[in-house]
C-alpha cells in the first residue's frame, strides 16, 4: 500500500527568511559590483611623470617608465578615492607626487 505523500507549502517565516538573506547579499555584495581596477593576480602601476596607468602581473616588477603607486594610496576600483586622486596627479622620477599638467 502506498501513502501519498503531501508536499508543504513554504510558511511566511520561511519565506520571509529567504528573502531577507537575498536583500542581506546583495547589499553586502555591492562593493564587489564595482569595477576593479585590475583583474585577479594583477596590480596598479602609474606612469611616471605623465598620466597613466597600467595592470603588472602580481609576479612581475613594473616596466620601465611605470612605479608601483605609494603605499596606501592604491586604487582598487574605478571611481574609488584613490583612483579620482590619481587622475590629476602622478609620481616624478624621485618618486614624490606632482600634478599632471593640464593640455591645452
Amino acid at each position: 500500500m502506498r501513502t501519498a505523500h503531501r508536499l508543504r507549502r513554504p510558511s511566511r517565516s520561511t519565506r520571509g527568511l529567504a528573502l531577507a538573506g537575498v536583500t542581506v547579499a546583495l547589499f553586502t555584495s555591492a562593493c564587489s559590483m564595482q569595477d576593479a581596477v585590475c583583474g585577479g593576480g594583477e596590480y596598479p602601476v602609474l606612469a611616471v611623470g605623465s598620466a597613466g596607468s597600467a595592470c603588472v602581473s602580481d609576479d612581475e616588477e613594473p616596466p620601465k617608465g611605470y612605479a608601483r603607486y605609494p603605499e596606501g594610496k592604491v586604487p582598487e576600483h574605478v571611481d574609488d578615492k584613490w583612483y579620482t586622486y590619481w587622475q590629476t596627479r602622478t609620481l616624478d622620477e624621485n618618486g614624490r607626487t606632482i600634478e599632471i599638467p593640464e593640455e591645452n
